[in-house]
């Protein structure tokens, strides 16, 4: 399964040039454009990343699974539905990037109480913050959060920084394991 993710990623949601002409939300230029949209908006994405993701936290036996809108929000719903059909469920919540400022004002949306233990994932991370952003959130929110994972980690520090509050972090794929792809492919 996952290396016909690499294979779909490669093809749907990576680009690379050999002079930095991508840039980041940093404000950095990059060599590596990463957008998982394509692939986890897709069937197969879907699919392959959905058992992917429950695969790697199914022994934590989470309540929940969600992150950051919206790059989060496919991965947290194809991990919820895998979970579901392997007769373990996770509830799938979004965190908003800006609080509502009307009803019950909160971050987490989704059937999730203080206390329970979660898992933050995200698509792509570079330096983390997007996913510590996260993590303070759900934290704010009264949720345990126990583990983070990402989909693509371009190997830029931010798995490392990401641990500095999570201690459980792991990625499921990584840029070079994509570059290695692109070369077979081009």
């Amino acid at each position: 399964m996952k290396q016909e993710l690499i294979k779909i990623i490669c093809k749907k949601s990576f680009k690379y040039t050999k002079e930095p002409s991508f840039k980041l939300v940093s404000g950095r230029m990059s060599q590596f454009y990463v957008n998982c949209k394509p692939t986890t908006l897709s069937p197969r994405g879907m699919f392959l990343v959905g058992h992917l993701v429950f695969e790697n936290i199914k022994d934590l036996n989470p309540d929940g699974i969600g992150g950051l809108t919206f790059g989060a929000d496919p991965m947290a719903m194809a991990t919820a539905f895998v979970s579901e059909l392997k007769g373990r469920p996770i509830n799938a919540f979004s965190i908003r990037k800006t609080q509502k400022d009307h009803g019950i004002i909160r971050w987490v949306e989704g059937d999730m109480k203080p206390g329970q233990r979660v898992v933050i994932i995200d698509d792509v991370a570079t330096t983390g913050g997007s996913t510590i952003k996260a993590i303070e959130r759900a934290g704010s929110e009264g949720l345990d959060v126990v583990k983070a994972v990402i989909l693509v980690d371009r190997q830029e520090g931010g798995l490392e920084n990401i641990r500095q509050h999570v201690k459980d972090v792991s990625a499921i794929i990584n840029r070079e394991e994509l570059m290695e792809q692109f070369e077979k492919s081009n």
